[in-house]
């Protein structure tokens, strides 16, 4: 990526990896970025969607038309950057109005260096992911732009999103603690393979002292903290991709500790359950997927940020290593599996993020079923 100073009259252009071009302005940083497209359908949280790490080597189309209205401030980010490789949008705000705004996004953009574009027609962008589906993308900006059969040949030369392994990259390096608030009732080893803040935030509110460990922790490692349960976070990448994860996954699984994964964590459970995992067309990406808990029967709207899914049956239980095991909640969009649990074992797993920092909250009760598998452990 190079950078230049930005500016809001400055050209610039989107290619996609097809030859569809969009031009616009500048947004944030000046200069050219490559990823994959995708778009999100939230209408509010820009920033939790900036700063999560799943999105790392994405390039966010928002379907809002106005984004940046509220700014920016230090309280929201769910992590320590922004991960997106690139950002679209139709309209940014000229001006944010809200009390906690501390500067505005197009200055949160530039000073890390994130490339974006504005003025696309988003509505017209998102309509071609739809029929097109996800592919790669690059922004360019600048006074002088090569013309965009050149640019097309470099957004072609860029990294596709299908094998890549990238949870490494987003995760921490050295293990830290997020300590329960109030009193202790519980030890839960994470596995930070794109953790968000918000979510050892959520446990630690339940009385869980969560220790974060890198996605490359042994099985030594996560038990030499004592768990009473294992979390495997969200992240970036092909599940295809992660067989450490699934190695430590099922190592969790053969000694029976309370697990729960989300997102990321989903599709490793998946596979260390002995099912594939595919590609979805466009993904599902905003917080108003509709979902229903099959073991309830009750609706809710979650956020999404997965482009890949669990390829299991959703007709029937599975006979699988670790014992049986359904899908346990369900996409009413498309029937996308977005939930697993074992039967005869303590494990279960989300596609969607109940943390749910920018909301909504339908999905909180997961955590507490978490601590209930947890209790039934230790009783």
């Amino acid at each position: 990526m190079m950078i230049s100073t930005r500016g809001a009259r400055t050209p610039a252009v989107l290619v996609l990896e097809d030859g569809r071009a969009f031009r616009g302005r500048a947004y944030g940083a000046v200069g050219e970025t490559f990823g994959e497209a995708v778009f999100s359908t939230g209408m509010t949280g820009y920033q939790e969607t900036l700063t999560d790490p799943s999105y790392h080597r994405q390039v966010v189309v928002m379907t809002a038309p106005h984004v940046g209205n509220t700014g920016v401030n230090d309280e929201d980010p769910e992590s320590a950057r922004i991960w997106v490789s690139g950002y679209v949008v139709r309209d940014p705000a000229r001006k944010p109005s809200n009390w906690r705004s501390q500067r505005t996004l197009d200055e949160e953009l530039a000073a890390q260096g994130v490339v974006g574009i504005s003025g696309v027609d988003t509505r017209a962008l998102t309509r071609h992911l739809r029929e097109r589906g996800a592919m790669r993308v690059g922004i360019f900006s600048g006074e002088a732009l090569p013309d965009e059969a050149a640019l097309l040949e470099r957004v072609r030369q860029a990294p596709e999103m299908v094998g890549a392994d990238l949870s490494a990259e987003v995760a921490t390096k050295e293990a830290y603690v997020v300590p329960a608030i109030g009193t202790k009732k519980f030890t839960v080893a994470a596995i930070d393979l794109g953790i968000k803040g918000m979510t050892p935030h959520r446990m630690a509110e339940r009385g869980i002292e969560v220790h974060v460990l890198p996605a490359t922790a042994t099985l030594e490692e996560v038990y030499a903290v004592a768990p009473d349960g294992v979390f495997f976070s969200n992240g970036p990448g092909d599940p295809a991709t992660a067989d450490h994860p699934v190695a430590l996954m099922r190592g969790v699984l053969e000694r029976s500790t309370p697990l729960f994964g989300i997102c990321f964590g989903n599709q490793i459970l998946g596979r260390a359950l002995g099912f594939g995992t595919y590609k979805l067309k466009y993904g599902h990406r905003g917080i108003n997927q509709p979902v229903q808990d099959r073991t309830t029967g009750k609706v809710e709207v979650t956020a999404h940020n997965h482009g890949f899914a669990v390829d299991a049956p959703l007709d029937r239980a599975s006979d699988t290593e670790f014992g049986r095991a359904e899908v346990s909640h369900v996409c009413l969009n498309d029937q996308v599996v977005e939930g697993l649990r074992l039967l005869d074992r303590p494990a279960f797993s989300v596609q969607y993020h109940p943390e749910a920092a920018a909301g909504p909250h339908d999905a909180a009760y997961l955590f507490d079923r978490f601590v209930s598998l947890m209790e039934d452990q230790r009783a």
